[in-house]
């Protein structure tokens, strides 16, 4: 059986800071992050898709973390596809996010901000959240094979946000692209129903499986960005994915399971709660 990590999809949250969940002589950097690592042994770095990471504060997270914590680090919005502000690159190069040598300095100052976590182990897997307009197709695998390429020797968690990925007959198709990269599958919770609902398929296709969930609100894939993750997950919500998640860890080496309903403290609060359920369910045989 592997070992399940829960955890939030940050730690630094606006709304989670103003909320109270962090006490009183630990709301300054350094002591968010020790107060959330006494909590959880994983959490998913967010700022990275925003603005590129730097070596200095992996540094930092690494020593103020304890042996055993990992991080899953976003990948930039500029290497999964997303429109990226010129603002956001690396200064001195063309303001051109399309230019061959802006993508290769992008690479490199990723490469270089993240190295200090996965020389202290602490890198989980790095997250590619690819674009709700990137669909199955020659375009998507080349673009596939250029990240494995550039990725070699990374564990690469890859999350498609177009439902037709796993429809159907495409599922396997996606299973053994996935797995030919040696790229462990996302498998989300969102509202269903909606026509960006992404199934909550459970592949095994590296040795890392991860879950994220979203929440279950109504404007997933069309409101600001507090409509789409506004969700208070119920102890139903969260039971209905114990057995998938225990399944997921018969399967896999290590599951990473990840809540980004980030409004407040619903994110901490959920994973709280299904760190619960999950031992207990264990505990229950």
């Amino acid at each position: 059986m592997g070992e399940i990590l829960v955890g939030s999809c940050s730690w630094t949250d606006r709304e989670l800071v103003a909320s109270g969940w962090y006490p009183a002589g630990h709301k300054d950097a350094e002591g968010r992050l020790r107060h959330y690592a006494r909590r959880f042994p994983l959490v998913e770095v967010d700022a990275t898709y925003y603005a590129l990471p730097s070596e200095r504060n992996s540094r930092l997270w690494a020593a103020r973390t304890p042996d055993g914590f990992v991080f899953d680090v976003k990948a930039f919005s500029l290497l999964t596809g997303h429109p990226t502000r010129p603002a956001l690159l690396p200064p001195g190069l063309p303001p051109n996010s399309r230019d061959p040598r802006v993508l290769d300095e992008v690479w490199a100052r990723f490469t270089d901000g993240i190295a200090p976590l996965r020389e202290a182990g602490r890198l989980g897997t790095v997250l590619f959240q690819f674009p709700p307009w990137l669909r199955p197709g020659p375009r998507a695998r080349e673009f596939l094979a250029e990240c494995a390429e550039r990725t070699a020797g990374w564990p690469v968690a890859v999350e498609f946000r177009h439902p037709s990925w796993w429809d159907g007959a495409q599922r396997p198709r996606t299973e053994e692209l996935l797995r030919g990269h040696g790229f462990a599958a996302v498998a989300v919770d969102t509202a269903p129903g909606l026509p960006t609902s992404v199934p909550p398929v459970t592949a095994v296709t590296a040795r890392t499986a991860v879950v994220r969930f979203h929440g279950r609100s109504p404007a997933w894939g069309t409101g600001s960005k507090e409509d789409r993750f506004r969700h208070a997950y119920t102890e139903a919500e969260l039971a209905e994915w114990v057995p998938r998640i225990h399944d997921l860890a018969a399967r896999a080496e290590d599951v990473h399971v990840l809540f980004n309903n980030c409004c407040g403290d619903a994110a901490v609060r959920a994973a709280e709660r299904m760190g619960q359920l999950l031992t207990q369910a264990a505990a229950a045989g």
